[in-house]
């Protein structure tokens, strides 16, 4: 197999990732509305960091589960996350109003890893009732 070839192979199965990832993702405009109740009137740039922020933890996870190294490896991951959309979200935010520094934004991260985590929960515990 020549190096093209695993390129091709390789590129074949981030797509399979990646359209997985989208239909796992909360959809933008509800995580606005639990990250930012107040702040409707700049929705827009809320939507647009928010997305970033969603992107770059479902892309950095699945880099990590693709390497066989999802856990314990939360600190590397958010270091990953912040470097890939730290500075747009922050320009974003800014552009919004809101003050805002890299803890905000990692905290804004953690938020949305949690809100992933929550929406991945046991299907079986609903099948059950």
């Amino acid at each position: 197999m020549n190096f093209v070839s695993v390129l091709v192979a390789i590129g074949k199965g981030f797509a399979k990732g990646l359209h997985w990832a989208v239909q796992y993702a909360v959809p933008v405009e509800r995580l606005v509305a639990l990250l930012f109740p107040a702040a409707a009137p700049m929705a827009s740039e809320l939507a647009d960091a928010t997305t970033l922020i969603q992107n770059a933890v479902l892309l950095v996870e699945q880099k990590y589960a693709a390497a066989g190294i999802q856990h314990g490896t939360g600190a590397q991951k958010l270091e990953e996350v912040l470097l890939l959309s730290g500075q747009a979200v922050l320009s974003l935010l800014t552009k919004a109003g809101i003050v805002a520094d890299s803890g905000y934004v990692a905290s804004l991260v953690s938020a949305v890893v949690a809100i992933l985590n929550v929406q991945a929960g046991p299907a079986a515990a609903t099948t059950a009732l």
